[in-house]
């Protein structure tokens, strides 16, 4: 359902009712077929994915992170040596290209990372008990930061984002201490001022955008030229601001406001036909940038309202608790590590997804699991749904204790 929501809503971005020759397509109308190929290939994935046994992956998880890790660092080479099948989109190195040019398509390699990770931190952690101790997490975290760096370096800062919630849950059920976890969090804070310095005033415009958002705030920072600078850069960023960094969210945020309870209607309304200029009430041919991936939830609630984006909240929400409930009920620490992983995965796809739509958070280009327009994406995501099948019909029978059950002296 969630797979076919977005192949219908990748449609309608590409394709308005009504269309005026004059008028260039933002989307182009075709996406939605690629969408279907993919999710054929993805749905022959999850089911390849269920003919043999979830454990054989884990003793080949390594080479499989390791040669995932290969890859990523490829595409930085690029920086070096131009390297024919890796394009440069927009600044950035994330893809590489698969087939003649005729019948080429992209893959992400930070994408497929995501499962490498998840796979490699389950076996790394299944039997252990040291990081029960605070140097016991140098481990995992290396495992982590390595690939975060190679990914930073494309850059994509949404997979960033991902994976340090993931490593936090599997640590976390597998029974690292809470106290170790928290002091790591508080190093991070404590270490952030530095970072901010340190990024380009386009990266701090990215996160300060969901205070800039707030025109008191925004005033301020303008009046302000220290307050500016720490924000965005400069005064300048801050007039600019709303035709500039904040065009997409404040029209993601028009887009859902508009939809209301019931919304305008499949394939209906001006965020689906042509965006409204509501200063001048003139229509200003521009759409909403990336509406069919990263923004595509704020089409969702633009069609169909709060009803038909609580629906699709709904079914995510009923996906995880599958995935909770066979993480729960499986006794083998392997596959209970993976299975928490996925879960905490989609989590937070979809929280960051969503919230980012709504000004809640800042712009990560962290898709919709499933549902956002993107090939890499959607046949990661089956792959995963495949595992989390799989983990869920091969429990082995155990009179063992409960994984990861640790006594007070532990």
């Amino acid at each position: 359902m969630l797979v076919t929501a977005g192949i219908l809503n990748i449609y309608a971005t590409g394709n308005p009712l009504n269309p005026d020759p004059d008028t260039k397509l933002s989307v182009p109308s075709g996406l939605w077929k690629k969408q279907v190929v993919f999710a054929v290939a993805g749905l022959f994935c999850a089911a390849a994915v269920n003919l043999f046994s979830y454990r054989w992956l884990g003793p080949l998880s390594y080479w499989i992170y390791g040669a995932i890790l290969v890859v990523l660092a490829i595409l930085l080479l690029d920086k070096i040596i131009d390297i024919p099948f890796v394009p440069v989109i927009n600044g950035t190195r994330r893809w590489i290209r698969v087939g003649f040019s005729s019948s080429s398509f992209q893959l992400q390699p930070s994408e497929f990372c995501k499962i490498a990770f998840i796979l490699a931190l389950g076996w790394y952690l299944r039997f252990r008990s040291n990081y029960r101790h605070f140097k016991g997490l140098v481990g995992p975290f290396a495992l982590t930061l390595l690939a975060m760096g190679l990914i930073l370096l494309e850059p994509d800062l949404g997979t960033v984002m991902l994976m340090m919630p993931v490593l936090f849950a599997v640590l976390f059920v597998a029974g690292a201490r809470i106290k170790h976890l928290l002091i790591i969090v508080v190093l991070a804070v404590l270490a952030s001022p530095l970072l901010w310095m340190k990024m380009h005033p386009y990266q701090r415009m990215r996160l300060s955008s969901v205070l800039l958002q707030n025109e008191t705030i925004r005033n301020k920072a303008y009046h302000n030229e220290r307050l500016a600078k720490i924000l965005a850069g400069s005064t300048q960023n801050i007039k600019y601001w709303e035709r500039n960094q904040g065009y997409q969210i404040t029209h993601s945020k028009r887009a859902i406001a508009s939809g209301g309870l019931w919304g305008q209607g499949y394939r209906k309304g001006p965020y689906i036909r042509h965006d409204i200029n509501t200063k001048h009430n003139l229509p200003d041919r521009i759409r909403l940038p990336e509406r069919q991936n990263d923004f595509i939830f704020a089409i969702i609630a633009h069609q169909f309202g709060l009803v038909g984006g609580g629906i699709l909240l709904l079914l995510y929400t009923i996906l995880l608790l599958c995935g909770v409930e066979i993480a729960w009920q499986n006794t083998e620490p392997f596959g209970r590590l993976v299975a928490v992983g996925i879960v905490a995965m989609f989590v937070v796809e979809v929280i960051v997804n969503v919230s980012m739509t709504l000004g809640l958070m800042p712009i990560t280009g962290l898709t919709l699991p499933l549902v956002s327009y993107g090939g890499s994406s959607l046949l990661v995501s089956l792959i995963a749904i495949g595992l989390l099948n799989n983990i869920g019909r091969d429990r082995p029978f155990s009179i063992a204790t409960s994984p990861f059950e640790h006594d007070k002296e532990q």
